[in-house]
Order: C-alpha cells, then sequence, then structure tokens
C-alpha cells in the first residue's frame, strides 16, 4: 500500500470556527489560528473541545502556521479518526491507479483534464479504454454509514452530467467516494441535504456510469486507500 503522509504533525484542541477557512485552536496551551483544508460544513467534526491534528507549514510567508487536515470524531463505538483535508482524495486516487488499480500499471493518467465545460480529477488511456474519473471526498458519516454531500453542489451535479455525456460518447465514466475514515459499512448520497445530486447519481449509475465507495485507513498522519464498500444509492 502507499500512504500519503504528512509531515511535522501537531495535537491540538478545537475552539471555533469563525469562517470556512479559519478555525481556532489551543495548542500546547496557546490559542492559533489554523487553516481549516476543507470548506465543508463539517458541524458534525468541528465539535468544541474536540481533539484535531495540524501539519505545520514550512512556508514562512503564510498568515497560518498550521493547517488543519484531521480530527478524532467521537461515536457510539468509540473514536473514529476523520482525515479532513478536501485536496488529498485526488492525491490518494491518484497513487491508487498508479499501482494497476481499475487499470493496468501502463495506462497514461492524467489530472485536470477538460471535457466540455467540465474539468474532470482525472483521464486514463490504457490501450483501447478511454475513461473520465471524478474523485468525491467525504467526511460526513451516520451510524457506520457514509453519505455526500454535506451541502448543496450545483457543481457536482454539473460534473455527474457531463460524464454521462462522456459515457454516451464512448468513454467509461467514473465517480470515486473516497471515504475519508475507515470502519464506513456503506455509503448513500445524502438526499436530506441535496435530494437532486442523489437523483443525479442514480441516473448516472443507470447511464452507465460506475459508482464507487472505497474506505481509507487514517491516522493522524497519512492516509491509504484500504477496501470498496456498498453504495446504495436507493432514497
Amino acid at each position: 500500500m502507499i500512504y500519503i503522509k504528512y509531515k511535522n504533525i501537531v495535537k491540538a484542541v478545537f475552539l471555533e470556527r469563525p469562517n470556512r477557512f479559519i478555525a481556532k485552536v489551543l495548542v500546547d496551551g496557546k490559542e492559533e489560528f489554523v487553516h481549516v483544508k476543507n470548506t465543508g460544513r463539517c458541524k458534525e467534526l468541528l465539535v468544541k473541545g474536540s481533539t484535531v491534528y495540524l501539519s505545520v507549514s514550512d512556508n514562512p510567508k503564510r498568515k497560518t502556521k498550521y493547517d488543519l487536515i484531521c480530527v478524532d470524531k467521537i461515536t457510539d463505538c468509540g473514536i473514529l479518526k476523520v482525515n479532513m483535508d478536501s485536496q488529498i482524495p485526488n492525491d490518494v486516487v491518484g497513487e491508487w491507479l498508479k499501482i494497476g488499480n481499475l487499470f493496468s500499471d501502463k495506462a497514461i493518467i492524467k489530472r485536470e483534464v477538460f471535457y466540455k465545460k467540465s474539468r474532470f480529477d482525472f483521464y486514463i488511456e490504457d490501450g483501447e479504454r478511454k475513461a473520465f474519473l471524478e474523485v468525491k471526498g467525504v467526511t460526513l458519516e451516520e451510524n457506520g454509514v457514509a453519505m455526500f454531500p454535506d451541502a448543496p453542489t450545483e457543481r457536482g451535479i454539473k460534473h455527474i452530467n457531463e460524464l454521462i455525456d462522456a459515457v454516451n460518447e464512448g468513454y467509461e465514466g467514473y465517480i470515486f467516494f473516497v471515504i475519508q475514515m475507515n470502519n464506513v459499512t456503506s455509503f448513500t448520497p445524502n438526499y436530506q441535504t441535496h435530494a437532486d445530486f442523489g437523483v443525479a447519481l442514480k441516473t448516472a449509475q443507470n447511464s452507465g456510469v460506475k459508482i464507487m465507495a472505497y474506505n481509507c485507513v487514517v491516522a493522524d498522519d497519512s492516509i491509504v486507500i484500504d477496501k470498496e464498500i456498498k453504495v446504495n444509492l436507493d432514497r
């Protein structure tokens, strides 16, 4: 397995989140403002008093010294470690593809490739196969079930519809949900938050787009794709 590793991790206590980009935490008894690497709501994760993990930036010109990348979520079954870095799922999937998953290890893999008006996370060519793959990071969990999105996403629906178009034109299409935690049993669209996204996802599956979801093994300083889990698109 190929781990994505962070450098210089420190433990902190979450205090508050003044806006989408910034959180106030307690590091060694000192209050610090830190960059939150996830603009989602994450209200069930960023609870006052929660233990969070920060990576130390090596850029001296930054306004904030730390990035908030992981949190310990308290559940009925104990502590669930959740990676919150919204940029890391693409890196994890990229490494996963390189070692011969879904395609051969000789496949040509390109990142952020445009098709019509959408920019998809990956374009893959493997012999006669040509495919687009879109990655979605998932941090929302309830009773062992992962859900996406945690806020309405019209952009997500646009991507789904254009992925359907690509499949209709002969490409393979994939939507890969990276569950940024472990011990989750299944994935489902969050119909309560954005029903249209769930409907679009179901339409995509019926049109030949492959919907996938994988758990990750998450540590304070690393994340790696683990096992595929069940996808349930029924409302």
